[in-house]
């Protein structure tokens, strides 16, 4: 019909996550009709208050199940795969779903017409990697240009915001602990604000020259591990001593924690953590994107005063 709106429908691949809950937001405000594409549509309820009645729909699509990644981006202009595990529950989860996962997204997608693929990877992606994990992000990124060639691969480092498992785990350590370990504490990252991802996503979805790019995302400020740590002490305002763990305690501490349902390291992890996370200097980043990134220092101490002593009332106290 003359005049009549064509529905922008996108499909969001772990829209319930941490940043996943921040795309679907943006794709609200920016009009678009949301499908969040989860293994368990009842936790991605919440979610339907972002937006109006019937335009934020949960729906179950996990990404190693192929019927359903199929009915989940049929019709859709725009799919967003941010799906991704830190460690693994079962033997090869880190390749079922970061690779295989990956590439039946962009598979599927291509074969529905789909006209605009975002897959959300990490830095840390490469072939050499010594960690699984890296090596199944490097595989992912691979099997989805070969599926979907114009499809823009967004490669954040760190990811900060007020639901992170990284300055909001290191801070409940800092209230817990009498000491802050610290491991590797010369590698550098560079945080990034969740909602610069999010805009990240947004603009890779809409802007004309983003197709068939890499773009690696990263905040204002490189940081090592150890300064970040120092950061939180800082801004939580506990006086602790940073110790240096020893490679072979770490390991012993990441086997044990092996055995938890959600292990706090794995060994896998502590191979990641001997590598920089940090933008490369000839990547395409949020600049070209058209986004200023957001520094950690605006953010972060808002969400962590709930760590200080009395609440946040009581003067900071410095690192040790």
């Amino acid at each position: 019909m003359r005049g009549e709106m064509v529905r922008k429908v996108a499909t969001v691949f772990g829209g319930s996550g941490f940043i996943g809950r921040y795309v679907v937001q943006r794709l609200a405000n920016a009009d678009w009709v949301v499908r969040v594409a989860v293994t368990n549509p009842s936790g991605a309820h919440f979610l339907q208050t972002q937006g109006r009645v019937g335009q934020i729909v949960p729906l179950a699509a996990g990404v190693t199940d192929e019927r359903a990644v199929a009915r989940a981006v049929a019709g859709a202009h725009l799919v967003v795969n941010l799906v991704g595990i830190l460690h693994e529950r079962r033997a090869g989860d880190f390749r079922r779903i970061h690779a295989e996962g990956a590439g039946r997204v962009a598979r599927l997608s291509a074969a529905a017409g789909v006209a605009r693929l975002v897959h959300v990877s990490a830095i840390g992606a490469d072939p050499a990697s010594p960690s699984a994990y890296g090596r199944s992000k490097a595989e992912g990124e691979a099997a989805v240009r070969a599926a979907f060639p114009d499809a823009t691969i967004l490669r954040p480092s760190i990811v900060f915001g007020p639901e992170d498992a990284f300055f909001n785990r290191f801070a409940g350590l800092a209230r817990m602990l009498p000491v802050m370990p610290v491991i590797h504490g010369d590698t550098r990252f560079q945080p990034v604000y969740v909602g610069d991802v999010a805009d990240a996503v947004l603009a890779a979805a809409e802007r004309a020259d983003a197709p068939g790019r890499t773009y690696e995302l990263g905040g204002p400020r490189v940081a090592s591990f150890r300064e970040l740590l120092r950061y939180v002490l800082e801004v939580t305002g506990h006086r602790r001593p940073l110790v240096a763990i020893p490679d072979g305690i770490a390991a012993l501490q990441a086997r044990l924690g092996e055995l938890l349902p959600t292990p706090p390291l794995t060994r896998d992890q502590l191979l990641m953590l001997r590598r920089d996370n940090v933008v490369a200097n000839d990547a395409h980043g949020l600049a070209e994107l058209g986004i200023a990134p957001k520094a950690m220092e605006a953010v972060v101490p808002g969400y962590l005063a709930r760590f200080r002593p009395g609440g946040g009332r009581r003067p900071r106290a410095a690192a040790i």
